[in-house]
């Protein structure tokens, strides 16, 4: 029997090998591309509505100068809620609520 030298065992086994480390290679690069897509948005997140006790003050400071009307009562309702979330430990729901504090502040 011929036997055709591109057909052999080893050449096979060897680009089964090099396929596999491109697949490998390709997900190590989504996963790397995915992390960088997602931590400027993070960061921006924390950066404007992180639940800290500086911008919970600076929020109730803002919400005191308001005129008094729905927003006001809005406003004190949404910074109760991120008080509440923020002591039960519960940091997203604290954002969530501190940031809508702060929209209510701007007057939208």
């Amino acid at each position: 029997m011929l036997r055709i030298p591109a057909m052999s065992p080893d050449l096979a086994q060897e680009q089964k090998k090099e396929s596999n480390i491109m697949t490998k290679l390709l997900g190590v690069i989504a996963i790397a591309a995915i992390a960088f897509a997602v931590t400027p948005a993070q960061a921006a997140k924390h950066a404007m509505g992180g639940c800290s006790a500086g911008n919970l003050e600076k929020t109730e400071t803002a919400i005191e100068a308001m005129p008094d009307g729905d927003g006001k009562v809005a406003a004190q309702k949404e910074i109760a809620s991120a008080q509440d979330s923020l002591l039960n430990g519960k940091m997203g729901a604290c954002g969530m609520h501190l940031n809508k504090a702060m929209h209510a502040t701007m007057g939208k």
